[in-house]
């Protein structure tokens, strides 16, 4: 007969054949353990509580527990209960948490993430308690694919307050993350006829594969210090941007380029899709504001909460031109219909309550400092790198002297238990930039970052 228990947190689903129920339940257990189905540590529910789900006597449960333990498929431990055991792999020694080919990766100084650890709960919770306690209960019905109203308020006066968009709640359009409201407006471009999406030739490879699953064609603009070569736009029907800092190279778009920029999509009618991703976090010069104020009718701006708060509330907006709203909407509609309404809640009463700017001011001085940490220990023990991109951000661009291969760094920082990644990981196309490090300071823990870059600063002292 086949049995499902849900007993202590823990579903499992076993075949027990045969008239020997003991045997039974033994070889079922067994088979889940080394089939993979139970976990290493997984706690099973106690003898009395499995024999009564299961209709069977108590002791033939706590006899095949018994064996089981004796034969090391499973520990019992005075107090912790029944526990799946850890089981040597085929060479004999104890099984390890997986990690990569190099080695454990016990410190991870990749980009593209802030530090969840300092994510803001005791805040967060306090803000949930209040959106929810005002909240109409319609809030939590199917809603408006845009977003809560509630939520498309506090943002447009958030943009347009502390990053200059020229916003309106009507034209902003929640979505979860910027990946999806980069993939909407991909499938509404090609819907519309567009073929041709510009982009930055070093770039997000899931960015490339979205646009290029919704069948547009890309079209590479290489990258300076003054950021993408807008010039070469080109017969392009849309452009995605990152003029505040550019990712990975860090550059922000000039004054110049921006206007080139926006001459073209004024002439062209293509559309500019401006990812402001880590725009809140400029640390050395007045923040530069968004390139969509100074033509909103052609920019599409595009913001997210994954760097500023965490990647996992998977909370991001756009704010459009009002000819694109009906359309994105609609794409939304199919989508998903609407993101997580709680969220919503939550984030707007975060910002209207002041805490959203509170931690990002906090957040901005944390992450400054990180980076002059990392500078300054570079700058002794790897002297002959360069370190650019830095007057923004949450990541740095370190360019390896000597023609020294970016996969041998990472290499051998893999062999110290450091993750890092090389500016090719994100080339589309040819890799022409100097071989450089993308350096991600924001991501570790406190208490890890310093090992992190004491890591770094080794590797880089010995091959340089």
């Amino acid at each position: 007969m086949a049995e499902t228990w849900a007993i202590s947190g823990v579903d499992l689903h076993l075949d027990l054949t045969g008239t020997r129920v003991r045997a039974a339940l033994e070889s079922a257990l067994r088979d889940a353990v080394s089939g993979g189905r139970l976990r290493p540590d997984v706690r099973l529910p106690s003898s009395r509580a499995l024999a009564a789900d299961l209709g069977i006597a108590r002791n033939t449960v706590a006899d095949a527990y018994s064996q089981l333990v004796a034969e090391g498929w499973l520990t019992a431990v005075q107090g912790s209960g029944t526990r799946v055991a850890r089981r040597p792999d085929a060479t004999g020694r104890a099984a390890r948490p997986q990690a990569g080919a190099a080695g454990p990766r016990r410190f991870d100084l990749g980009p593209g993430s802030p530090d969840v650890s300092a994510f803001p709960r005791s805040a967060w919770l306090t803000a949930t308690r209040r959106a929810l306690g005002s909240a109409s209960f319609r809030a939590l019905d199917y809603g408006d694919p845009r977003g809560l109203p509630q939520l498309r308020v506090a943002l447009a006066d958030y943009v347009s307050r502390a990053r200059g968009v020229q916003a309106s709640p009507d034209r902003v359009v929640v979505c979860s993350g910027f990946t999806q409201g980069f993939r909407l407006l991909c499938e509404v471009l090609g819907a519309r006829g567009a073929r041709k999406l510009a982009i930055e030739r070093y770039i997000q490879p899931a960015t490339t594969q979205a646009a290029v699953a919704c069948g547009l064609r890309l079209a590479t603009v290489d990258i300076d210090d003054e950021g993408a070569a807008v010039d070469r736009l080109g017969t392009a029907d849309a452009a995605l941007l990152t003029p505040a800092h550019q990712f990975p190279i860090g550059a922000p778009l000039v004054a110049r380029r921006r206007m080139i920029a926006i001459e073209w999509a004024r002439a062209s009618g293509g559309l500019i899709i401006e990812d402001d991703y880590d725009g809140e976090f400029r640390y050395d010069r007045h923040p530069l504001g968004a390139l969509q104020a100074l033509a909103p009718h052609n920019i599409v701006y595009a913001g997210t909460a994954s760097k500023t708060l965490a990647p996992g509330l998977r909370l991001g907006w756009l704010v459009l031109p009002t000819d694109l709203v009906d359309d994105v909407v609609a794409a939304k509609a199919l989508a998903d219909r609407n993101t997580s309404a709680i969220d919503q809640l939550t984030l707007a009463e975060f910002i209207v309550s002041g805490a959203y700017d509170r931690h990002i001011r906090r957040s901005r001085l944390v992450y400054r400092r990180r980076r002059d940490r990392l500078t300054a220990a570079l700058g002794r023990h790897a002297p002959r790198v360069r370190i650019s991109g830095i007057a923004a951000g949450l990541h740095a661009l370190v360019e390896l002297p000597g023609g020294i291969p970016e996969e041998d760094v990472v290499a051998r920082a893999g062999e110290r238990g450091l993750y890092l990644q090389g500016l090719g990981d994100y080339a589309h196309g040819a890799h022409i930039h100097p071989p450089a490090l993308v350096v991600g300071y924001a991501k570790p823990p406190e208490h890890a970052f310093t090992g992190a870059v004491a890591r770094l600063a080794a590797v880089l002292r010995e091959v340089t």
